[in-house]
């Protein structure tokens, strides 16, 4: 990753050549130390520039506070705002640690707005002496009398910027050595508008170097010559601070009104001009716009940027272009340029390149050294930048002679691209935020990642510790958005918050994006500088994770601290509530005030209902603690039938359900653990297990099997501090086995006459258990004598009787029972005389 926190300010030195060269090496060196992650204890990162480096990798990899586990919106969050002048374009810059004059050492935010004003904010409240800026310098006192912002009617283009004034549009620049802040302010002085380069001292508001200087420039190539208009012209991209200068490009308002592209270099020491470029000479449009982002440069100190629409002129007219100038001596010198094949068609359909030039890293492959430009159609141009490829006036369906072209890849009009972790993102208007991952130096499709469909079309930027806990940031659809950067999931928005806590005061200007440092995000507004960062935080520092018995008290009182995440430091006096959401159990104190140290405790009894309990402790605006506590029940004291009573089985044969029974403490919870015995008394049947002991739910589960006796069990459940449970389980006789007589026999009766007594079987089953409901058959074999009923039903007993009326004709007759499944029947003799 090339992240490169600080901008580092050289000496200027024009013409001497090895001053250039120990520079470059300067430059190259930290870069190159830049582009490995590292982490910090507590690393700190300056804005000092667009998007922290002049490569526009937009990334901090040195956060260490903000992650994607506390960017949400319970703890994370508007913090405080500050009201402005103007609108606020550019965004914020931060370099901590500044003792500003009169009010000692602050980190400090700086604002400039659209008003012509530059303010000096503490960076970590609005408290106190804060509530106030720490310095501001209206920069029209440091312009001839009468100036004013230049009125957007004079400007232009209101129509499509919204911007009802022009004054400092663009992001500034900071030299952290010289204590120096660099911008560009628009005036209107007498009707005529006029733009100056000023530096101020970042700890007073000052200006220095003799400043400001009032911008003014020619441009001379092939005999011909340009003049800079002010008045045609606004300086939208960011500064950029580099080789000892301070780099300013220039184009239209926006509506192309008779402007020129322009890139001016200024001695940082003195401000004096040292450079012009104009990218359409002779001609008209080619503006340098990128949407605000600032101008790139490599390690060898050259520069890049993109024009808009307009001629295209190989090397020396240069519209819908990417170009690279170099600094030579106190001149500004085209060194390469790549123009897309199909210019004409982009210029005709408003599709130009407008936006930053990311510089990669050096990639492995066969093209070290690439940089990734981008169009508004979405089509990503990946250049080499020491052979950016020109114009392929051979080419009809594609720039064959660069690296990589992606047409209409990413999405339209898309932010500067931003690089982490070996991954290219883009952010497009109404498309989903993308990420691609690189290999040997191309870009590999399709996207690794993709987000839900933004608003989009804005800057974003990533912040990071070195490869961990990275985070993307984006303003989509007029709200701040953070998503992980690794999945591109969503993790926080601005307008989340309820009644619009979060929300972005005044709404933002056109091309307004965020930056962030130390673990908060700095936005400017149209009317107010806001900071969001995380809120005070409630952290349990004792008592959660505990175990109990119901109805108790937890042994190790619940204890809290409100810290704030940037100072470390303990809030006092603030009033916190324990609460276990009226889960039933009860506190010492429900509410209490922090200590010195921030701290507040309580104690907690358990509800007398087992199970996991979450107590939070919470106070407005500190977001809350968690405690996870767990009440386990009481020893067992009965225990209740849950299923398997009133079954029915045959002998030797299971009941057809287990018998559960669950054993409960004084309070109803299900007790586990328990020990359960059964019996059956004498009846003889087994248990599948015996003792049982209850699962996690108090239940204990056996299956029974009854013995080869028929008749109702008792089965008892007995465990240690219960009384009897009894459950009451029938068994009934097996298949018949045997008929025999049981009582009529041997009979003597008058022909057709009734016999004294019934005939009488006993039916059993194998074990001599007597068998009911069995069907008896009765037959004389023909003897012509009828039954009263035939078959009939044994009775409970086994028993199955039948009268029987003897035939008109004399003689002995054999009356024979019979039952399914026996082979064997029961014979009656019967003499009819």
């Amino acid at each position: 990753m090339h992240t490169e926190p600080r901008t580092l300010p050289l000496s200027p030195c024009p013409t001497h050549r090895l001053c250039r060269v120990a520079n470059r090496l300067i430059i190259l060196m930290l870069l190159y130390a830049c582009s490995f992650p590292f982490t910090l204890a507590h690393a700190q990162t300056n804005v000092l520039t667009w998007h922290y480096d002049n490569a526009r990798s937009s990334v901090n990899s040195n956060e260490v506070l903000l992650t994607p586990s506390n960017v949400v919106s319970s703890g994370f969050g508007k913090l405080f705002s500050q009201p402005v002048d103007g609108y606020v374009v550019g965004h914020p810059l931060y370099v901590e640690g500044v003792n500003v004059q009169g009010k000692g050492v602050h980190n400090v935010v700086f604002v400039a707005t659209m008003h012509d004003s530059v303010y000096a904010f503490d960076a970590d409240n609005a408290t106190g002496p804060n509530a106030s800026p720490l310095w501001m310098t209206s920069l029209l006192s440091n312009s001839p009398a009468g100036a004013t912002p230049a009125p957007i009617s004079a400007v232009g283009c209101g129509a499509v910027t919204a911007w009802t004034e022009v004054g400092i549009i663009s992001t500034p620049v900071i030299d952290a050595q010289t204590n120096t802040i660099y911008l560009v302010a628009e005036t209107s002085e007498n009707g005529k508008l006029v733009h100056r380069l000023h530096a101020l001292d970042i700890t007073s508001g000052f200006e220095k170097f003799g400043g400001p200087t009032t911008v003014a420039a020619t441009y001379s190539l092939n005999g011909g010559t340009s003049t800079f208009n002010s008045s045609n012209q606004i300086n939208r991209p960011g500064l950029l601070l580099a080789n000892g200068h301070v780099y300013a490009a220039f184009g239209s308002d926006g509506c192309n009104n008779s402007n020129q592209g322009w890139i001016l270099s200024y001695n940082a020491a003195n401000l004096q001009l040292e450079g012009a470029f104009d990218s359409e000479p002779g001609g008209f449009y080619a503006s340098f716009w990128q949407k605000g982002a600032g101008l790139s440069a490599d390690a060898a100190g050259n520069i890049y940027g993109e024009t808009g629409e307009g001629a295209v002129n190989p090397g020396v007219q240069l519209g819908s272009s990417v170009i690279k100038l170099a600094q030579v001596g106190s001149t500004l010198q085209l060194a390469d340029w790549f123009t897309p094949y199909n210019w004409q068609f982009l210029n005709q359909n408003d599709l130009d390149l407008n936006d930053g030039v990311l510089i990669l890293p050096d990639q492995p492959g066969a093209h070290t050294h690439e940089a990734i430009g981008i169009g508004k159609e979405g089509t990503v141009y990946l250049l080499d930048r020491d052979n950016m490829g020109h114009l392929c006036t051979s080419c009809t369906s594609g720039d064959t002679q660069i690296v990589q072209e992606l047409p209409k890849q990413v999405g339209p009009q898309s932010g500067t691209p931003l690089f982490w972790n070996n991954k290219v993102y883009f952010t497009a208007q109404h498309t989903p935020v993308q990420a691609y991952a690189m290999n040997n130096g191309s870009l590999v499709t399709p996207p690794v990642a993709q987000s839900i469909k933004m608003t989009g079309g804005g800057h974003a930027l990533i912040t990071s510790n070195g490869n961990a806990n990275g985070i993307l940031w984006v303003i989509s659809g007029g709200t701040l958005t953070a998503m992980d950067a690794n999945t591109l999931k969503v993790l926080y928005t601005s307008a989340q918050a309820a009644n619009a806590r979060d929300s972005l005061t005044g709404g933002l200007a056109h091309f307004a994006t965020p930056i962030e440092a130390d673990g908060k995000v700095f936005v400017g507004t149209k009317t107010s500088f806001v900071a969001y960062g995380l809120f005070p935080s409630v952290l349990p520092t004792a008592g959660s994770g505990q175990t109990a018995t119901v109805a108790t008290t937890l042994p190790v009182t619940l204890a809290v601290q409100i810290k704030d995440p940037y100072a470390s430091t303990g809030n006092s006096g603030v009033t916190l509530t324990f609460s276990d959401g009226g889960k039933g159990g009860t506190f010492s104190n429900a509410t209490a005030v922090t200590d010195s140290t921030g701290s507040a405790s309580t104690t907690y009894t358990l509800p007398t209902k087992s199970g996991t309990y979450t107590v939070t402790a919470t106070a407005p605006g500190y977001g809350k603690a968690l405690f996870s506590e767990t009440a386990q029940p009481g020893p067992a004291t009965v225990l209740a039938r849950w299923s398997g009573n009133l079954q029915t089985t045959s002998v030797t044969n299971t009941l057809p359900n287990p018998i559960i029974c669950v054993a409960k403490d004084a309070y109803g919870n299900p007790v586990p653990g328990v020990s359960v015995t059964f019996s059956d008394g004498t009846a003889g049947g087994s248990f599948s297990a015996n003792p049982v002991i209850t699962n996690s739910k108090g239940q204990a589960s056996v299956s029974y099997t009854a013995s080869t006796k028929a008749g109702t069990v008792t089965i008892a459940a007995t465990a240690s501090g219960t009384s009897v449970l009894k459950y009451s389980e029938k068994v009934v006789a097996g298949p018949a086995a045997t008929i025999a007589v049981s009582s009529g026999n041997n009979q003597t009766a008058p022909p057709a006459t009734l016999v004294p007594q019934p005939m009488v079987v006993s039916v059993k089953d194998q074990y001599g258990n007597p068998v009911s409901g069995a069907a008896v058959d009765f037959s004389d074999a023909g003897a012509g004598g009828t039954f009263s009923a035939n078959p009939v039903t044994t009775l409970a007993n086994g028993t199955a009787a039948v009268s029987y009326t003897t035939s008109s004709s004399s003689g002995t007759v054999t009356v024979s029972a019979t039952v399914s499944g026996v082979a064997t029947p029961a014979l009656f003799t019967v003499t009819v005389q």
